[in-house]
């Protein structure tokens, strides 16, 4: 065991590489060679390009099962396992053209297999599809995705909201860690950079089968930036500017493989003003600077894949409390202000055995977070580090089952060192077990799981018992015993139906249990109630899918029950100027849906046309709405691609209609919202000048400068605007 545990981390066994690999022809179904097509092994983080005659080859490969992914633009995905692996292993691949989506691999559910062979429904963006969209940050570009959409505080604090759930009920995981920054408060963001972020899954609907608690109302899954082929060494650079915030936004990255060991390294800087209304005011302090690194190391052999990364981020944010006040294109903060540290270490290991494997997942987070009041001694300051591991032990496939059998856990501590307490100082131990089971025949997948959770809160007394910002003891114990179970079939050659019933639990957090007071950046003061209990949901999920080679079109319906939601309710009360808000509980239930088509009509193969539809209701059951729940949406987008002779490949234009809805359905405490429609559009490619070439992209963004209030603004209640007009240039290099 000694030393498994030091070749998972140190990676010295290159010694016991056996010479297995795998060669191959890559053609189309005109016998073809196709070069440049990707090969990926993701648990071997380790991929390689099929040259001019369409060959490829990858060496030092694992003993048992590897499963690779083909990938090229323009032909639909395929994921092949290559049964126990032999010496010298031929895989002859033929890729269809298909002028639609691709199809992805994906990460965030245990099975990993392409996206139509998935019985859940996730949704994958690249990241870069996102930038092209323009927005300024990583939460505004997932905010375009079908059901989701972000609780803002101007633009530099946003919080993923999925089908009407945020806070603490989406679990946001990143380098295959769960993310822990005191989610709970109304002001803390993502918390994510999207530089050296490959792409995001989401996962509509409760996952605590995979995750445990806080993964009742969906995941945020973000894979990290790829390594190089082995042999490569690449380099880039990109620039972007933004003229509203008149923002930069800069990155550069370095990466090289060999056949066994892989790094890389990035970083970037993200700097905004205060940010422009429509009639050219500014939002005062709505200004934030943005500084993150990311690195990683891998290693792998025949017996194990391992990888080290680590994630640091650091911020300085603006809270814009004096509304349209001190003009200023300044990018130093003001007060109130926050300053956040984060560092994130993971390490992802795949140990192969014969005919299984396991997955270990450590990781480790620092999360530093102070509130700067009138000075720069902090008013409040928190310190949370969060230890966490997750492994899964892949049994040998049995005909068509495969099973999986795995533990999760996670200690986390708190402390407080400012002069204000928001939370006490406390303790959170969690441990789960969870078995889950996948069985394939002929057009049909069902996949069942069971899992048992435990979390225990031990928190410190502080202060004198009755005054604001004194907390009682606490030592709590939450159990959860969650199932889910879901079918997916082809009803047809061209229509796939999934019918998805899980349950779900979320436990009480600190702020929920014990907060007394109130701090920058609300404007209430909060009780919270130590006899909470864990909520607990059920979901139904149906989706319909219909593809061919010039049309799709999807549409997918949820209901979701949730025994005893946690909520602040008005008191009635003022305490020092502020209204009184309590911790309550109430059972509740959402639903509603997301449907959309892509057509691409044949024969303007330049030519594609997306639209989506989004909506979702949440009740308590005495018939009030729950608050915080998004309008409805409608998203159209038109878009051409095409090449200009040699100087622009892979060029694009587009014009998205994006239009918002009155949201009238409101909680007691909360007023309506006016809709609006907003209007962007799109430039790009890549521009070959000589020997040099970079990609560009060009987006205006909210064209017509719409003066408008999103539901979801933390500003509303202030009357402040959303952001204006926002024309944004960007550029990439590879180096």
């Amino acid at each position: 065991m000694k030393k498994i545990i030091i070749a998972l981390i140190l990676g010295f066994s290159g010694m016991l590489s056996a010479q297995n690999s795998v060669t191959g022809i890559v053609t189309d179904n005109q016998n073809q060679p196709l070069p440049g097509v990707s090969v990926y092994a993701s648990e071997l983080h380790k991929g390689t390009t099929t040259d001019e005659n369409g060959k490829y080859e990858l060496k030092n490969l694992p003993n048992g099962n590897l499963r690779l992914s083909f990938s090229y633009v323009g032909y639909a995905n395929q994921n092949k396992t290559i049964v126990k692996l032999v010496k010298e292993n031929t895989l002859d691949i033929i890729l269809l053209e298909s002028i639609l989506e691709m199809d992805e691999v994906v990460v965030s559910t245990p099975f990993k297999k392409l996206q139509s062979q998935n019985v859940m429904k996730i949704d994958h963006e690249s990241i870069k599809t996102l930038q092209q969209k323009g927005t300024s940050t990583l939460i505004e570009g997932l905010a375009t995705i079908p059901g989701v959409a972000q609780i803002s505080t101007g633009t530099s604090i946003g919080k993923p909201v999925i089908r009407g759930l945020s806070g603490n009920r989406v679990l946001v995981y990143s380098q295959g860690v769960r993310i822990e920054n005191q989610q709970f408060g109304d002001e803390h963001g993502l918390g994510l950079n999207d530089a050296g972020i490959e792409s995001v899954e989401v996962i509509k609907g409760p996952a605590s089968l995979l995750y445990g608690s806080d993964a009742l109302g969906g995941v945020l899954y973000f894979n990290p930036e790829k390594f190089a082929d082995a042999g490569d060494f690449k380099a880039n650079f990109s620039q972007k500017y933004f003229t509203n915030t008149q923002g930069s936004n800069s990155s550069i990255g370095l990466k090289t493989s060999t056949e066994n060991w892989k790094f890389l390294a990035r970083g970037s800087f993200n700097t905004h003003s205060d940010y422009k209304i429509a009639d050219g005011d500014r939002v005062t302090n709505s200004r934030y600077n943005e500084t993150d690194f990311k690195t990683g190391i891998g290693y792998s052999n025949s017996t194990f894949s391992s990888v080290l990364r680590y994630n640091y981020n650091k911020l300085d944010i603006g809270i814009p409390e004096d509304g349209i006040a001190e003009q200023s294109s300044g990018k130093d903060t003001q007060f109130p202000r926050q300053g956040i540290f984060n560092h994130l270490f993971s390490l992802n290991n795949v140990i192969f055995f014969e005919n299984s494997k396991l997955d270990v997942d450590l990781g480790y987070i620092s999360n530093d977070r102070s509130e700067f009041e009138d000075s720069n001694d902090a008013a409040l300051r928190m310190k949370l580090n969060t230890f966490n591991y997750n492994a899964k032990y892949h049994f040998p496939k049995f005909g068509k089952i495969e099973a999986i059998l795995g533990v999760q856990g996670m200690h986390q501590t708190n402390k407080n060192s400012g002069e204000e307490y928001l939370i006490p100082n406390a303790t959170t131990n969690d441990f789960g077990v969870f078995g889950t089971a996948n069985y394939e025949w002929n057009n049909s997948v069902l996949q069942a799981g069971l899992r048992f959770d435990n979390r225990n809160i031990t928190s410190e007394s502080y202060g004198i018992t009755g005054e604001e910002g004194s907390f009682e003891a606490l030592d709590r114990s939450f159990d959860s015993f969650n199932a889910s179970l879901g079918y997916k079939t082809k009803l047809a050659e061209p229509l796939t139906l999934r019918l998805n019933v899980a349950s779900g639990f979320r436990a009480p957090n600190l702020a929920e249990l014990t907060s007394n007071g109130v701090h920058e950046g609300t404007n209430r003061y909060e009780i919270g109630n130590s006899n909470l209990k864990t909520e607990q949901n059920v979901q139904t999920d149906l989706n319909l899918e219909y593809k061919n080679s010039h049309f799709e079109f999807f549409v997918n319906g949820f209901y979701n029950h949730v025994n005893n939601y946690i909520y602040t309710s008005p008191t009635g009360d003022v305490l020092d100027d502020n209204d009184v808000f309590a911790y309550v509980q109430d059972n509740a239930k959402l639903f509603g849906g997301e449907a959309g088509l892509h057509f691409h009509p044949h024969p303007l193969d330049w030519l594609h046309f997306e639209t989506s539809f989004e909506t979702v209701t949440g009740k308590k059951d005495n018939d009030d709405y729950l608050p915080l729940i998004p309008a409805n949406n409608w998203n159209n987008t038109l878009r051409t691609e095409f090449s200009i002779k040699n100087w622009l490949r892979e060029g694009y234009a587009s014009i998205n209609v994006s239009s918002t809805f009155d949201q009238e359905n409101v909680s007691g405490f909360e007023t309506a919202s006016k809709g609006y429609t907003l209007v962007n559009l799109g430039f790009g490619g890549t521009v070959k000048l000589g020997k040099t070439a970079f990609d560009v992209n060009l987006n205006g963004n909210n064209l017509f400068d719409k003066k408008y209030i999103a539901h979801l603004s933390r500003l509303k209640t202030d009357g402040i605007p959303n952001i204006g007009r926002n024309i944004v240039l960007g550029v990439n290099f590879n180096l």
